[in-house]
């Protein structure tokens, strides 16, 4: 049986300014709260580096670092377990999420 890596390296993608920003808009699904949302599509999608950027960005717009999702888990809380999350959780906690 082989193990999933919990981030998967991406090759050739450029991740400027406004690239980030893009990641600020659009809508949650039904239920699940829209900051939340944003910071896991974020997560899922950026390096360590555009992350930080992106953290900046949506801090500025007001959002809640601390939104929960349907598990009532803070995206912190929910990616403190995954093996390669250190520089993530970090940037996040030093923007302030608990």
């Amino acid at each position: 049986m082989s193990l999933k890596k919990d981030k998967q390296k991406v090759l050739g993608e450029v991740f400027d300014e406004e690239r980030i920003a893009g990641f600020l808009t659009g809508e949650a699904p039904k239920g699940v709260n829209r900051d939340h949302h944003l910071l896991e599509r974020a997560y899922r999608s950026m390096k360590a580096e555009s992350f930080a950027t992106f953290v900046q960005l949506f801090l500025a717009e007001g959002l809640d670092l601390n939104s929960t999702g349907p598990d009532g888990k803070t995206l912190l809380a929910r990616i403190s377990n995954h093996r390669q999350s250190h520089e993530y959780s970090d940037i996040l906690k030093t923007a302030g999420a608990k």
